[in-house]
């Protein structure tokens, strides 16, 4: 077991318990069968739990809860990236868009869908592989033509994994939709596929949806959810004005994401749901957050 980190720093295993629901000797049995988690230790030789570790708990607690066994869960969620070559598929992906190469950068997805799994593709290639991209062009590293490739691409083979997922089986519609001062869509169309793949069935709004809009949409497909995303701190308060309207609406559980929220000041007096920086994660705080949600009968018409 490795001692290196040991310190003060970190959270005790009793309240790592407590937070998680998980009694402390099921995450001992975990480390000591699996050596999943690691923890550092103190001197003294407790346990003190990171936020990375906290969240690989609650990973393998989901799981197990979904029906996978321990095991089966934690060789899922240790197999990423730095193992499977995921670094060498982003990698792929960057020099496929600088050389304007679309069928190289297909091929990575794919290769990272047929390796990873596609929810894992996405949040740990894709995701990195468009921001470095991002980051590239805003530098002068490389040109929009190559950004803009990259994005349509990234945006077909999005849409391609809607395509293929299974038909709906999960009771009821989730709307899908920008601010309406927001542009861009690949974060909500890879949600839209890690949802679809999961049963749900979607209905994507897109970039720029007026909050009426959008509340007509929920209406009219007696949506179970919106989720309404945000990326610009410009835009957040047209964004906080949808949440307001879908969050009145009996039944309909308002869900929002984007960087524009990720500080906790951004968030403060904001309806509904937060759904968190990790994709994955955010699909499970959907469905939690669903199941949670009773519809309420419409109120009777006067005459």
């Amino acid at each position: 077991m490795p001692t290196s980190k040991q310190g003060s720093n970190g959270v005790p295993i009793a309240a790592v318990s407590r937070t998680l629901d998980i009694p402390i000797p099921t995450i001992r049995s975990w480390e000591r069968r699996y050596g999943f988690p690691s923890p550092p230790r103190t001197g003294g030789r407790h346990r003190r739990y990171t936020s990375a570790e906290i969240d690989q708990l609650r990973a393998l607690r989901d799981l197990i809860t979904r029906g996978h066994s321990a095991r089966d869960a934690v060789a899922r969620l240790t197999v990423g990236p730095s193992s499977t070559g995921g670094h060498e598929l982003l990698d792929e992906m960057v020099d496929a868009a600088v050389h304007l190469d679309p069928d190289r950068l297909r091929a990575a997805l794919d290769n990272g869908a047929d390796r990873l799994g596609v929810e894992i593709t996405i949040r740990d290639v894709l995701f990195p592989a468009m921001r470095e991209i991002g980051t590239r062009w805003k530098t002068g590293a490389c040109d929009i033509e190559q950004e803009h490739l990259a994005s349509e691409t990234v945006r077909a083979w999005l849409a391609r994994q809607i395509a293929l997922a299974p038909p709906p089986f999960r009771a009821g519609t989730i709307v899908l939709a920008c601010g309406p001062k927001d542009l861009h869509t690949i974060g909500l169309e890879a949600f839209a596929a890690i949802l679809s793949r999961r049963g749900w069935r979607c209905r994507m709004l897109g970039a720029l949806t007026p909050a009426p809009s959008l509340l007509g949409a929920v209406r009219t497909l007696r949506a179970v959810a919106a989720v309404v995303v945000s990326q610009r701190s410009v835009t957040r308060r047209a964004a906080v004005d949808s949440l307001t309207a879908v969050d009145a609406v009996p039944g309909v559980r308002a869900l929002y994401g984007g960087d524009a929220f990720v500080a906790s000041s951004a968030r403060r007096g904001v309806p509904g749901t937060y759904l968190g920086e990790d994709i994955v994660q955010a699909a499970e705080v959907l469905e939690s957050a669903i199941t949670r949600t009773v519809r309420k009968p419409p109120a009777a018409s006067r005459p």
